[in-house]
């Protein structure tokens, strides 16, 4: 995380878990020219837009009076989703046995996305069981990992 994430996060948790939520992630970035911070949170039987806007009120502002962002940027509280990506170890071992999503940087074997269970998380690599079998990805292979919702 950079240290504008890492000070958000930490201005937020306490208000987030306050209102009964579990603090997801926290991104900010530029799209479009615009500089946007968001803060995703996650709650047992999901989150609302109650939820959000809740919370949204409650950290805006902390989050004007601590000033840890330099330029100015668009605020926006969201559910963290079904199909979150999984960054921290923590999210790994709370998701093991789930379907996830591999992206890779480049093909392996003619396919840049693998769908499969997670099986393990060790140091970066990704252990998953796809439709063809096991499978196991090195931290400099992949992109992304996110939970898959299947239909």
């Amino acid at each position: 995380m950079s240290k504008i994430t890492d000070k958000v996060f930490e201005l937020a948790r306490p208000v987030v878990e306050e209102e009964g939520c579990s603090l997801w992630d926290v991104e900010y970035l530029r799209e479009a020219g615009t500089w946007y911070l968001r803060v995703y949170i996650d709650k047992d039987g999901g989150v609302s837009i109650d939820d959000c806007e809740r919370i949204s009120r409650r950290l805006d502002p902390i989050l004007d009076e601590a000033d840890p962002v330099p330029e100015s940027y668009v605020f926006e509280v969201g559910s963290a989703g079904a199909e979150r990506e999984l960054k921290r170890p923590s999210d790994f071992e709370q998701f093991l046995g789930h379907e996830v999503e591999v992206r890779l940087y480049k093909p392996l074997n003619g396919s840049k996305s693998y769908v499969g269970k997670l099986d393990e998380y060790r140091d970066g690599a990704v252990s998953i069981t796809s439709a063809s079998g096991p499978m196991e990805f090195a931290p400099e292979q992949i992109a992304q990992v996110r939970l898959h919702v299947s239909f």
